[in-house]
């Protein structure tokens, strides 16, 4: 079909384009699909089965046909949930413009070959770090609201929210029904840990189930789902099946439990034993404070014990008798040094005294001054010298003589006979 060979103005009819579909399709090979079966319909009379063959990590199914007798001699195996291989070839029925895979064979996926694919999913998941303990997050003490992911009045969803509404009462719950097993599963669940991973009041999300097969636990470890979990902001609780059944998605999570009940015990804290825990603390801080009230009374006694909180005042009396003893001391010490230097002063003056001019005057000496010519009035302030010897004066010169109670004055005689 190309271009060329239709136009707006030419264009095919409808029998055409189906009839180039159906050769186009007609090219294609046989190939061997794996799913697992979501319907299965053999009608009685008409000789063709119509199945639906889904794939269990996406919302994509598969038209499938196939002979009634092939659906007969499948058995068991060949029912609505169960994984299968089949080989068949595409078809294109131009009748209603459907396209089919026409079967041939249909294998059941035996359990080895699925447990296998998990052990595979493992390593692969275990290698990028999926499993680290370090990237795992500690749900919340006491969440105030609970995610809660599990099949519609499942007793998984009944077992969680008794057990933890019987430990904490006010609890809250969000909760998302989903498919837990079949080819919806592993949508519904991505789809609900978006929206409870978007919502800022839940705290902590938990995926639940009861117990089941290996094939009705296949969701729980689709690699899918796994990498959702990982994804999440919000910590993850697993409550997967019975204490047995360990699908990927317990390793991935942040928390596992083995069983709802467990998971139900787990999120919140038991009021009673809280209640308890907290009486029991403030028995301890009322005991500790008494016991500290006591200890600092019994310290405060013996502080007022001692003798300088006994009697106060004691030591003020006692510093106040030293004071007034040293201050008498300085003043005996201070009368002490004043009359030694009084006596000392007196000493002094009697030396000086004793070797002054008055003192050598009063017993009986004089001072002899020549006073000079030009200061006979004796008013001109020239000093007059004192007489040491005889050779000093002449005949004539003018003398005052300083005895102990005045002066006198005097002059030279010339010399007479019979006197010097």
């Amino acid at each position: 079909m190309t271009a060329t060979a239709a136009s707006e103005e030419s264009p095919w009819p409808v029998r055409t384009v189906a009839r180039k579909i159906a050769e186009w399709v007609d090219r294609l090979g046989a190939v061997w699909v794996e799913g697992q079966l979501a319907q299965v319909t053999a009608r009685p009379g008409t000789g063709t089965a119509f199945l639906v063959l889904r794939d269990p990590a996406a919302d994509v199914s598969l038209q499938l046909t196939c002979p009634v007798s092939l659906v007969r001699e499948g058995g068991p195996a060949v029912a609505e949930g169960n994984r299968v291989v089949v080989h068949g070839k595409p078809s294109f029925f131009l009748g209603r413009g459907t396209l089919s895979l026409r079967v041939d064979r249909i294998r059941a996926v035996g359990l080895g070959e699925l447990l296998a694919r998990i052990e595979r999913l493992r390593r692969l998941l275990a290698a990028e770090g999926l499993f680290d303990p370090a990237r795992k997050r500690r749900p919340p003490f006491l969440p105030g609201c609970i995610g809660l992911i599990t099949g519609r009045a499942s007793a998984a969803e009944h077992d969680i929210v008794s057990n933890a509404t019987a430990r904490w009462p006010s609890v809250r719950f969000r909760i998302e029904h989903t498919a837990t097993q079949g080819g919806l599963a592993v949508p519904q669940i991505v789809e609900a840990l978006g929206v409870l991973d978007r919502d800022p009041t839940v705290e902590v999300i938990v995926l639940a189930r009861g117990g089941g097969s290996v094939e009705d636990l296949l969701p729980f470890s689709d690699e899918t789902l796994c990498r959702a979990v990982a994804a999440c902001r919000t910590p993850v609780v697993s409550a997967i099946g019975h204490e047995p059944d360990t699908p990927l998605v317990d390793h991935v999570a942040d928390l596992r439990c083995s069983t709802p009940t467990e998971a139900g015990r787990s999120l919140v804290p038991d009021l009673t034993e809280e209640s308890a825990h907290i009486a029991g603390l403030r028995d301890r801080a009322r005991r500790a404070l008494h016991g500290w009230v006591d200890r600092e009374q019994r310290l405060l006694t013996a502080l007022r014990a001692r003798p300088v909180l006994a009697d106060p005042l004691r030591a003020l009396a006692e510093r106040h008798t030293e004071i007034e003893r040293l201050r008498e001391a300085s003043r005996t010490c201070l009368d002490r040094g004043l009359d030694r230097r009084t006596t000392e002063l007196e000493h002094l003056r009697a030396r000086l005294t004793a070797l002054g001019p008055a003192a050598t005057l009063a017993r009986g000496y004089a001072v002899v001054q020549r006073v000079p010519a030009a200061d006979a009035d004796g008013g001109s302030g020239v000093v007059w010298p004192v007489l040491r010897s005889i050779g000093d004066i002449a005949p004539g010169d003018r003398l005052r003589i300083r005895v102990a109670d005045g002066a006198v004055p005097a002059a030279v005689l010339p010399e007479q006979d019979g006197c010097p």
